[in-house]
Order: structure tokens, then sequence, then C-alpha cells
């Protein structure tokens, strides 16, 4: 796929109770795709993964526009220093917009709003409506049994093989501009087999 001006959406979490290492590999990723020069879209935290993703890209020069719901906003929950802040009505419209428009989605570990976030992506690209690359963070085994369930929904005919290659899993975020410029084309014929 091309290599510029992507626009690469994130899916992480605001825990600032998960293991540091977390929040290092969010600022990293954020660090080193800035230095690419390619821009990030988030859920628009100040704390936890999300907001070292975007202090990492803003640190470096990056471009980081943050999509958050009014409740949250109200909360207090927002980075405060983000090249753009986009307040929506509510978590659907947030998610819309985040993946609308992105060439690529990332997934850090995090929790259950980061695990919907990655499956609604997965879901549409099966249905051949999103068609680009999906990136999951593997760091420290985190999502060894998430794509152990996937593996099965493969193996039980629930999905078919072909599936697989809508997502590609690495072990660190040095690794996922690579895996980004390298991912397959996936097409919408995906439909034709999106129902085994």
């Amino acid at each position: 796929m091309t290599k510029d001006n992507l626009r690469v959406c994130v899916y992480c979490a605001s825990s600032r109770s998960c293991d540091a290492a977390y929040h290092e590999a969010a600022r990293r990723l954020g660090e080193l795709v800035a230095r690419r020069s390619w821009s990030i879209v988030y859920g628009g935290g100040g704390d936890g993964s999300m907001g070292a993703l975007a202090g990492g890209a803003l640190s470096a020069g990056g471009q980081v526009t943050g999509v958050i719901p009014q409740f949250m906003k109200e909360l207090e929950w927002a980075h405060g220093g983000l090249s753009e802040l986009r307040v929506v009505d509510d978590m659907r419209t947030r998610k819309h917009i985040m993946l609308t428009g992105s060439d690529a989605v990332v997934a850090l570990p995090g929790g259950t709003g980061t695990l919907e976030e990655l499956f609604e992506a997965i879901t549409l690209k099966r249905l051949g409506i999103y068609l680009k690359p999906i990136v999951i963070v593997n760091m420290g085994g985190f999502f060894d049994p998430l794509l152990a369930q996937l593996a099965r929904c493969v193996s039980e005919r629930f999905m078919d093989t072909q599936h697989t290659a809508m997502w590609t899993a690495v072990a660190s975020v040095d690794d996922v501009i690579p895996a980004i410029v390298a991912s397959p084309v996936w097409g919408s014929d995906a439909r034709s087999f999106a129902r085994v």
C-alpha cells in the first residue's frame, strides 16, 4: 500500500493501573508513527496508554486527532494538548469517526472498549466495508487467548481460513509500521466468502 500521509487509528486503554510497560509501548508507537510523518486518530483520552500514545506522537512533532464523547469531556478525561479534539454525542459516533477515513487500525493491549473496537473493525473487514490493514500488538502474549479464539472460530467453521488474513499480529510496536506497509490487499469481494 502507499506509504505516505497515512492516518492510523489506534485503539488503546485509559487505565493508569496496568503495567507501565504498556504505557511505554504506546508512547513508543506514537513516536514511531509521527516520525514516519503519519497521523494518529484515537479516543482522545489523556490517561494511560491513550495519553502516552498522544504524548509520544506530539513530542515527535506528529498530528494527533482525538475523538471523545461529550460525557467523557465533561468528566475531564480528554487530553488537553492534541492537534485536534472532536467532541461527539456518543460512543457509536466516536467509533465511526475514528474508523472512517483511517488507513490502518492498530490495537494495543486494553480492556473491553479496545476489544469492542477491534472486533468491529474485523467484522467490517469481513463484510468488505473496511478494507485497510488491522495490526494487533501482541506484546507479552497479551492477545494469545484472543488469537486462539479466532483460530477456533475458523476450525469450527464459523469463519473461513481466508479470514485469518484480515489481521496481522506482531510482538512489538516496532513491528507495526512494517506490518502496515506489508499488509495484503483486502477487497470488497470478501463478501463472497463472508458466510461460510
